[in-house]
């Protein structure tokens, strides 16, 4: 079924010309209320993981996909399971429950995430998008599960579970699977979870299955291997593991002055939306309530705190009324606001890989954007593997004194060290 909104659209209203080495979602043969979600969106010619696997997986092939977060797996799966669902509607009678497609991400940001890219994308069709995610209102999720069809469902493995075993869900019309950041999954303990999970949804030949990971480990593939059934694999390596987009530069301090050359960073730069990466909850608050302090707009978001909250949170960083938004890795993950203009590592990630997730908060969609992270004596030995992985040497100096001199909010007057 799919809404009457295309009487008054066709694909002439959004034309995209043929380029050399480029792939067109034209040159796809999407149904047209998909292609209209495509054209608001304002996607042109696809990203190579996009032109890779919606070659596939459009035939109905299974795929493993590798491709870094910004490159535009999210869409590449979405588009796969919107068409199909939209091109094979359900002729037998359906109930509460039972989705026809499954999403499964690691985190509760990442799964809104893909809610959100999903609705956007079925905007004129009238499939139903839900995300079932921990830290959200419980029985208002069960309340839909139990009362409404729902085509696409986007979970995170814990309370995914909670409403399979309370049998508000049933996996077993399952038609899509999909498994995001795999990887991520992996480390963050949830593959006995996902096991459980794939379990209850059909063979692998009675369902097309996607996965997709930052890195291919040994333990990722062979769960790939196990889950899927004759896949394609698709490795997109990145021209660059940053973007050419991202000014990235190191600061090289002492842990006491990390705070007043984050303040006078934030206030002689005037960076207007600056989200500030710690590897802690617990320096997330201190650094927030100093900034609040000085009297910056700041809010944090980790994992204590109540999901509500979060995306209040961000809704208010997107919007403009939050100036600085401190953040976890964790909590930081699937993370898409446009218009960030600078990331600061408070801290130096113990994995290089949340290096990358950090940075590319910034620079998105062809926006200029800048890194600057601060590495002191307890976490400078980290630079040699953050440098190795990216494939790139960081620019490291010192800070100028102006920088680390401690300013009077009140009258601007500075006071310099020692």
């Amino acid at each position: 079924m799919q809404k009457d909104k295309t009487s008054t659209w066709t694909l002439d209203q959004f034309p995209v010309p043929e380029k050399d080495g480029e792939t067109r979602f034209h040159d796809f043969d999407l149904d047209l209320n998909l292609m209209r979600g495509i054209a608001d969106q304002g996607f042109q010619y696809c990203t190579p993981i996009q032109a890779e696997v919606l070659g596939h997986t459009l035939a109905g092939a299974d795929a493993i996909g590798r491709a870094q977060t910004g490159t535009g797996k999210t869409a590449a799966f979405l588009i796969t399971v919107i068409n199909d669902l939209l091109r094979h509607p359900i002729q037998v009678k359906r109930y509460a429950g039972e989705p026809r497609a499954l999403i499964v991400a690691p985190t509760r940001e990442l799964a809104m995430q893909i809610e959100k890219d999903a609705r956007a994308l079925a905007k004129y069709t009238d499939l139903q998008v839900m995300s079932v995610v921990g830290g959200m209102n419980f029985n208002r999720q069960q309340e839909r599960l139990q009362n409404e069809l729902i085509d696409i469902l986007v979970a995170t493995p814990g309370r995914l579970l909670d409403f399979a075993k309370r049998r508000d869900l049933w996996l077993d019309r399952v038609e899509f699977l999909v498994l995001d950041e795999a990887d991520r999954m992996l480390d963050m303990g949830f593959i006995p979870d996902v096991k459980r999970i794939v379990g209850m949804t059909p063979k692998t030949r009675y369902r097309q299955t996607q996965l997709f990971s930052a890195t291919f480990s040994d333990d990722v593939m062979n769960l790939a291997r196990r889950w899927t059934e004759d896949a394609e694999v698709v490795e997109i390596e990145p021209a660059q593991v940053t973007t050419d987009t991202v000014e990235q530069k190191v600061y090289i301090t002492n842990a006491d002055d990390k705070f007043t050359l984050l303040y006078n960073l934030i206030t002689g730069m005037n960076m207007d939306k600056v989200i500030v990466f710690a590897n802690r909850r617990d320096i997330t608050r201190r650094v927030s309530d100093r900034l609040q302090k000085k009297g910056l707009k700041v809010s944090l978001i980790s994992g204590d705190v109540p999901q509500t909250q979060r995306m209040k949170t961000l809704e208010r960083f997107r919007a403009g009324d939050l100036q600085v938004l401190i953040a976890t890795d964790v909590a930081g993950r699937g993370i898409h606001i446009d218009g960030v203009s600078h990331v600061v590592n408070y801290n130096l990630p113990e994995d290089p890989e949340d290096y990358v997730h950090r940075i590319g908060r910034t620079g998105r969609a062809g926006a200029s954007g800048m890194s600057i992270s601060f590495a002191c004596e307890d976490d400078a030995f980290l630079l040699p593997e953050l440098e190795n992985a990216i494939g790139m040497k960081l620019e490291c100096e010192y800070p100028p004194s102006d920088l680390l001199a401690e300013k009077d909010s009140e009258n601007g007057k500075t006071h310099q060290p020692g």
